[in-house]
């Protein structure tokens, strides 16, 4: 595989230079933004995966930055698995810290939403509009399943349906920067770091409020 070969995904991007994509670049500040604003907000406490949680966030927008400035095999991989680390990683801490599972079971449901993801992937890739973000379209999914399963604690299933709207709302903008390229020079990619920063950064915040409140009567 050539690493450095140029890779021209995104509608912003006229040329292979560096600087091809000054918004797509820029908007990844939103990323290391939302991380210092979690970071702040976590300060003086000690939750178990949220730390690593800020990290991984900020982590996200380092890797797009480098992929949408160099465009090339080797930074689309450092794009991408800070971005699966996170899931992987807050899919363990919501099976853990919101089910109340034990480590185990909380460990098991990552291969096993691997291997849902895979087996869904050929008919997600079909769909209309979509099938570009098919990769990331069991999350919103899994969020919203954990919001059901959830729903006696109306706070905690509020916000995980909130945080799977914003993102739908992110991947769709994700979504339509292709097909609207042709009108839109700038194209609608830095709308999903825009609405992703926020998605995440409200994901580690709804972590810390639940592992902060007080116990509900009856747990």
């Amino acid at each position: 595989m050539d690493w450095t070969r140029a890779i021209d995904a995104y509608c912003e991007r006229t040329d292979p230079g560096f600087w091809a994509e000054p918004v797509n670049a820029v908007t990844n500040a939103t990323f290391v933004i939302a991380a210092l604003v979690m970071a702040w907000r976590l300060r003086g406490t000690e939750l178990a995966l949220a730390r690593p949680l800020v990290a991984l966030l900020a982590l996200i927008g380092i890797g797009s930055l480098l992929f949408h400035t160099y465009a090339q095999p080797w930074a689309a991989m450092l794009d991408v698995l800070p971005i699966m680390v996170f899931a992987l990683t807050y899919l363990f801490a919501a099976t853990r810290y919101y089910l109340g599972l034990s480590v185990l079971a909380s460990a098991a449901t990552i291969p096993a939403f691997l291997a849902a993801t895979a087996l869904a992937m050929p008919l997600l890739s079909q769909l209309p509009l979509y099938g570009p973000s098919a990769s990331y379209l069991t999350l919103p999914l899994v969020i919203l399943l954990y919001a059901w399963i959830l729903r006696a604690d109306a706070a905690l299933s509020r916000g995980l349906a909130l945080g799977a709207g914003l993102l739908l709302v992110s991947l769709t903008f994700r979504s339509l920067d292709g097909p609207l390229c042709d009108g839109l020079a700038l194209g609608t990619h830095f709308g999903w770091h825009l609405l992703n920063a926020l998605m995440l950064g409200w994901m580690i915040e709804l972590y810390r409020r639940h592992a902060l409140a007080p116990p509900r009567p009856g747990r």
